[in-house]
């Protein structure tokens, strides 16, 4: 995606569309939920300019059942421009002669999509999840998310455009921009996807962590669908019905948590943490190895959270030793970018790595120690506990 600097899009001539999908009624949406959710909609916050109001409001109520509506709420730009979309999923319910709603990030979204009859039960668990205040602690000094690369596991794609904003230049950088091999696009961790609009699917993990997918040509049509790590969710493309731009065909990729866009900066996705520069530029780092905008990279698949990858801040092997701490035995070395478990850890000499100055120091699986100053676990603390 291009640098995308919002420009103010006319208010005049603003379009409303309705969907409904349910097996046991072709009908239309009830007209006075979708003025309720497009009412709601107006009022959202959104990034850059034009606000709320000056964009184009697409209402999609995909189940209703009972007095309970589901659906997703747009507010697109104008395609070809630098307006780029905002989305939200929504859960109301009939209340006298009115709608009682909630949007994802509001704390009446997580109340009714634990009661809605039409929410299966693993989708209501992780819908509870992202119940809370949109954006507000996110991360909380755990960066680890369990993620891939979009793409098979295995396979080296071009990040052609470095942490920048889901609209370009906004904040947070959320956002990552990448294409390659055979361009199939694939969930980066197992979740429930949702098609947002026309090239775009969001899919909700666990964890409170979510990931947008956009541009994408041949998308998946889906409304709660459970997906696994590695399903296809459609190819790289340009697609922007929903508005903004896009320069040659690849995926937008966008982080997101508690109902917001959150930095991607500092996260593991697919063995990789993204390091903010300016807008589209930083590099990516795996152990000390550093890649910047137009280089590739190899997906190493998700980390687990018992897991670290040796980051020896440039050197190539970091010692092994037989206890916490330099005065104990070397006892082996592991190699700068390899995967390792942890099982325990307690506190030692202090070292100084990429992240700063620690005591900590972690023993492996094998039963011997290293550093944690030499490793990246995406935890400011023990991964498995102390000894």
């Amino acid at each position: 995606m291009r640098p995308a600097l919002h420009t103010a899009l006319a208010a005049a001539g603003t379009t409303v569309l309705a969907l409904m999908i349910a097996p046991s009624s072709a009908t239309a949406a009830p007209p006075d939920l979708v003025d309720t959710v497009t009412s709601r909609l107006l009022t959202m916050e959104v990034s850059g300019s034009p606000a709320a109001e000056a964009r184009s409001p697409i209402v999609t109520v995909s189940r209703e059942s009972g007095g309970w509506a589901f659906g997703t709420a747009v507010l697109a730009g104008k395609p070809d421009t630098e307006d780029y979309p905002y989305g939200w999923l929504f859960v109301a319910k009939r209340s006298g002669n009115g709608w009682q709603l909630g949007f994802e990030g509001q704390p009446a979204f997580a109340e009714l999509s634990a009661a809605a009859p039409m929410v299966s039960p693993q989708e209501r668990e992780l819908l509870a999840s992202h119940g809370g205040q949109a954006g507000v602690d996110y991360a909380n000094g755990d960066y680890r998310t369990g993620m891939r690369m979009p793409w098979a596991t295995g396979v080296s794609w071009i990040m052609s455009g470095g942490p920048h904003g889901w609209g370009g230049t906004d904040r947070p950088y959320s956002s990552l921009d990448l294409h390659g091999g055979d361009q199939v696009v694939r969930a980066t961790r197992a979740g429930t996807a949702y098609t947002m609009c026309r090239g775009w699917i969001r899919v909700i993990h666990d964890r409170g962590y979510a990931t947008d997918y956009y541009h994408l040509w041949n998308n998946i049509n889906v409304n709660g669908a459970a997906v696994s790590a590695g399903a296809r969710l459609g190819d790289t493309g340009t697609d922007v019905t929903c508005g903004g731009s896009a320069s040659g065909r690849h995926v937008h990729f966008g982080l997101r948590q508690n109902s917001a866009f959150v930095p991607v900066h500092d996260h593991s996705i697919g063995g990789w943490v993204p390091v903010a520069g300016a807008a589209y530029g930083g590099y990516a780092l795996h152990g000390s190895t550093i890649r910047y905008p137009g280089g590739a990279l190899y997906n190493y698949g998700a980390l687990g959270f018992n897991q670290g990858i040796v980051d020896t801040n440039g050197g190539t092997t970091l010692n092994k030793r037989s206890g916490p701490g330099t005065g104990y035995a070397v006892v082996g070395s592991v190699a700068d970018g390899v995967t390792v478990t942890v099982s325990c850890s307690r506190n030692g000499t202090t070292h100084t790595g990429r992240y700063g100055s620690t005591s900590l120091w972690n023993r492996l699986t094998d039963g011997t120690w290293v550093s944690d100053a030499f490793m990246w676990t995406g935890l400011n603390g023990p991964l498995s506990g102390y000894c």
